[in-house]
């Protein structure tokens, strides 16, 4: 049977950070009589780079070669296509943008070279689409002591994460980790999917099981998790089990002994195959929640579906409501008018990477186009301070916020159910279905405030 994956979500990855050399040197110099001084030198900050009065020029470093091109290719044509249909239509108060991009092969090594020659020889205004963990974790301490304007970071590490950061360059737009982890939790306390029926709230002084990968990402959505259960005063009725790839029917035995009212997979797609298919063989059958990052019917065993344990996933790609439909045809529009063959146009139409170049390209303009509005120079802290205005809305999805320092990239997202429909998918037109599988929305796109709030 065919699969239909009806939300499009985005790949993240997962690395650590790199360190890098700090802007102030320290001279000792000794005079005649031996007495010493020291004297500190700091660089000049940069007020503004990458601008004239008909241009401004941006750049990225991503992975356009090797096994990462399926992603890094359709992402910068995204970008490409927005920044044409901009200069088209005569720019940002007249000035056209220039995009500069490298191949880094999805090495952090290489990817930090190219940002530093983006930033010092290329002289770029603005990081647009920072690409993939390896390079942004590894490049992270350059852009924030350099203050150059990074918009959209194709990752969700918790490095990018910050509570409160007024300027912070560093302006992350697709869901953190953390900020995932937050949502999950929220909606598995807050959600009525409980009882007999599933239509009743979780119960007083029910636990919740959360099963989490012993790796980045599973440490950085469980980060979220706990910080959501402490802030509605849940943490004691929280369950925690670190798992690798021969441990998960250890956790789920576990939770089922403890009669866990809900689990909460903490992890990406592969090891979330490997968890339903554990509580499906021990017959843990309690409401399943899970990140964006899993809202595809291919990570599901639909032999193993058992409608008493439903799967619900977060989703920040809303292509079903109205908003969410208007935005996908200004990006077909967008990309029909793109320097791409007709073929590639097709396949780019519904490409999901395609998409998030798109968003990442129009964040940055929104930011420029607030810059004008305002009638202020266009500097780096004009440029953060314009971002840092209110609500952006995102393409096919809610609104990111940077007001009062808030770097925790989209903080409103939608909540999707695995279900199985009888009947002709009308979407294929190659075969003929007697059911077929799909992620249904049955929450719109709700921020963490109104979720807190049901």
């Amino acid at each position: 049977m065919k699969k239909l994956v009806v939300i499009l979500s985005l790949v993240v990855f997962g690395l650590a950070l790199v360190a890098c050399d700090n802007a102030t040197t320290t001279t000792a110099t000794t005079a005649a009589t031996t007495t010493t001084t020291t004297t500190t030198t700091t660089k000049t900050p940069i007020v503004v780079q990458g601008v004239t009065d008909t241009t401004i020029t941006v750049g990225n470093t991503a992975a356009t070669s090797g096994g990462y091109s399926v992603i890094g290719i359709p992402f910068n044509e995204g970008i490409k296509a927005v920044f044409k249909q901009v200069n088209d239509a005569g720019g940002i108060d007249g000035r056209t943008i220039n995009f500069i991009t490298y191949d880094d092969g999805f090495d952090a090594a290489t990817g930090k070279t190219y940002t530093e020659k983006l930033i010092n020889e290329d002289e770029v205004f603005a990081l647009v689409g920072h690409f993939g963990t390896p390079t942004v974790g590894a490049t992270l301490d350059i852009i924030q002591e350099v203050g150059i304007p990074m918009v959209y970071a194709a990752t969700g590490i918790n490095a990018l994460y910050f509570q409160a950061s007024v300027g912070n360059p560093v302006m992350a737009v697709q869901p953190i980790y953390m900020t995932d982890g937050r949502i999950m939790a929220a909606r598995a306390i807050k959600e009525a999917v409980y009882g007999t029926n599933g239509d009743a709230a979780l119960p007083a002084g029910s636990k919740i099981g959360v099963i989490y990968t012993n790796d980045d990402v599973g440490s950085s959505l469980k980060a979220g998790i706990e910080l959501e259960a402490a802030a509605l005063d849940m943490s004691e009725n929280f369950m925690y089990q670190a798992v690798t790839s021969g441990s998960f029917n250890t956790a789920v035995t576990i939770f089922k002994a403890n009669g866990v009212a809900a689990v909460i997979l903490a992890m990406n797609q592969e090891p979330f195959g490997y968890a339903l298919t554990s509580m499906s063989n021990l017959s843990l059958n309690v409401p399943v929640f899970t990140s964006y990052v899993n809202a595809d019917v291919t990570a599901v065993d639909q032999l193993r579906y058992n409608a008493a344990r439903p799967i619900y996933t977060n989703a920040w790609v809303d292509l079903t409501s109205t908003e969410g439909q208007a935005a996908a045809g200004a990006y077909v529009a967008c990309i029909t008018q793109a320097d791409l063959d007709t073929a590639t146009k097709n396949l780019y139409y519904g490409n999901s990477f395609a998409i998030a170049g798109y968003i990442a390209a129009m964040i940055f303009v929104e930011g420029l186009q607030r810059v004008a509005d305002n009638g202020d120079d266009l500097t780096w802290a004009n440029y953060i301070a314009a971002m840092e205005e209110g609500p952006i809305d995102v393409p096919m999805g809610g609104t990111v916020d940077f007001s009062d320092g808030h770097r925790w990239g989209i903080a409103s997202m939608s909540l999707l159910q695995y279900t199985i429909i009888q009947g002709d998918n009308p979407v294929t037109t190659n075969v003929v279905e007697t059911e077929y599988e799909a992620f249904i929305k049955v929450r719109n796109i709700q921020t963490i405030e109104e979720i807190e709030g049901n």
